[in-house]
């Protein structure tokens, strides 16, 4: 958490937050600052008001917004401000249809409230996707995100000179 933060990173309840730390993470690896809090869209709507349209005057660039079930968190917030919202569909483990209620819920906005939709359960590419957002105006984010890549392209490149070691010693058998 930090006292300047430029993501807000919200869910609609904390049986959420397992899934949601994941875009807490990236944003303290990419040294990002963000706030985190549960706004309930359903139990909570004059807080989720109250956050939404206060957002961009307290800092923020982007908000990461996490729910469940019928998901209206994301497109609420960003129908009230006009930040960046990324919405993360959660697989609810109590009333769950595979987090297919979600990212239906979250992907399907009308025209002129969209709302940028990763994979259920998907935080980490949310917590990416915002900061690839923040790397539009800020050159230190940005030379982080081409070290990721580079770093991604790196692991890969490594694993396939193992596997091809492992597949030549295995046909030489």
């Amino acid at each position: 958490m930090s006292t300047n933060p430029l993501v807000g990173i919200i869910m609609g309840s904390d049986s959420d937050l397992a899934i949601m730390q994941g875009a807490a993470d990236i944003l303290k690896e990419f040294d990002i600052p963000f706030e985190l809090t549960v706004v309930s869209a359903h139990r909570t709507p004059q807080r989720m008001v109250e956050y939404a349209t206060t957002a961009k005057q307290r800092g923020l660039k982007v908000i990461i917004a996490g729910a469940g079930g019928a998901a209206h968190l994301p497109g609420m917030v960003a129908s009230l401000c006009i930040l960046p919202v990324i919405g993360v569909p959660v697989k609810s483990s109590s009333n769950s249809t595979e987090g297919w209620d979600s990212i239906l819920s979250i992907l399907q906005m009308p025209n002129g409230i969209p709302v940028a939709t990763v994979a259920v359960n998907g935080a980490k590419n949310a917590g990416i996707l915002a900061a690839t957002i923040i790397a539009t105006n800020d050159e230190k984010t940005a030379t982080r995100l081409e070290s990721y890549k580079k770093e991604m392209e790196s692991a890969v490149l490594e694993k396939v000179e193992k596997m091809k070691g492992d597949w030549k010693n295995h046909f030489d058998n």
